[in-house]
């Protein structure tokens, strides 16, 4: 029997059942993007309220486009033309959206711990869509969806994250998630962005510096891009950066190969999931890893790339 939740704030308190479950749950709504009429009637006649008190695309559309196929009606506020600009609190703000009647709140705000104390003051079920450092749990789940279609399965796995593991959520998120399956987690980057209480957050996750030892027989790489308006100290130099830390055809080759073949072989069957959201590279595919990032990237695509010049990692998509 699973225990149910009335909140999604984290992923950290879920059992490996409850994600389990949650994943199992997604997996039939994913062909229903497939199919020409995208409608359901699964939440006919309730409402969602989005407030979205940090800058976010890819997120808010993706909620509200979520709610629209399931059926809901959404409601949408935007920081920067609200209330709060006038001095109003959140938890005013909160509960302004609260008297609509809403059947949940979906929020994402800059300060961590934002959605737990909506969630104690509100009678509706929260949903966290990225709190300041703390988690990002739909992105942890929706990166664990992608990654048990590629690999069919997330247990024991060999996970390297690269990149600013400090500043990003997501990261958190993934590495409470994927802990609980028996990952063995390494995670890399530049030193100042790599502080040891990182490996208390989970068992099995170690830190290194050198990309070429983080991806050596990895299963799964995720790379991150530089949380730029999180940043309080000094960025590492770009040029630095990319000639430390730019994941490369040479670098992947390191990865776990899961049945090597050559570019040319693998290129037609890299693509983009439609459930893919950041840079994950399952290293069964293609130089024995199949790349699918924000762009679709194929492996010749990234070598056109590499080519032509380095990859801006600060131009990855916002998360």
């Amino acid at each position: 029997m699973i225990e149910r939740f009335r909140h999604l704030l984290a992923i950290e308190p879920l059992s490996a059942e409850q994600i389990t479950f949650l994943l199992d749950q997604a997996k039939p709504f994913q062909q229903i993007q497939r199919h020409p009429l995208k409608k359901l009637a699964t939440l006919r006649g309730k409402s969602v309220a989005l407030a979205f008190f940090e800058a976010s695309t890819r997120t808010r559309i993706s909620f509200g486009t979520a709610a629209t196929r399931l059926g809901a009606d959404s409601m949408s506020l935007q920081a920067e033309s609200s209330s709060l600009k006038k001095g109003e609190s959140l938890i005013d703000t909160v509960h302004t959206l609260e008297a609509m009647k809403p059947d949940c709140i979906v929020i994402r705000h800059a300060s961590s711990g934002a959605a737990e104390f909506i969630s104690g003051r509100v009678a509706v079920p929260v949903i966290n869509a990225g709190d300041g450092l703390h988690e990002h749990p739909t992105q942890g789940l929706l990166d664990a969806l992608t990654i048990r279609d590629r690999r069919g399965s997330l247990d024991g796995l060999r996970i390297t994250i690269l990149g600013d593991i400090l500043h990003s959520r997501v990261a958190r998120s993934n590495i409470h998630l994927l802990s609980k399956f028996g990952a063995r987690i390494t995670l890399c980057g530049p030193a100042m962005w790599l502080p040891k209480e990182l490996e208390c957050l989970a068992t099995n996750v170690r830190r290194v510096t050198n990309i070429e030892e983080a991806v050596e027989g990895a299963d799964v790489v995720m790379a991150l891009r530089v949380q730029s308006e999180r940043l309080h100290e000094p960025p590492l130099p770009l040029d630095e950066h990319i000639l430390l830390y730019q994941l490369t055809p040479e670098r992947m080759r390191r990865a776990r190969p899961g049945g090597r073949r050559s570019p040319d072989a693998a290129a037609p069957a890299v693509r983009k999931p439609d459930d893919c959201r950041w840079f994950v590279c399952d290293t069964s595919d293609v130089l024995g890893g199949s790349v699918c990032g924000s762009r679709g990237l194929s492996l010749s695509r990234i070598r056109q790339i590499h080519q032509a010049g380095p990859i801006r990692l600060g131009d990855r998509r916002q998360r």
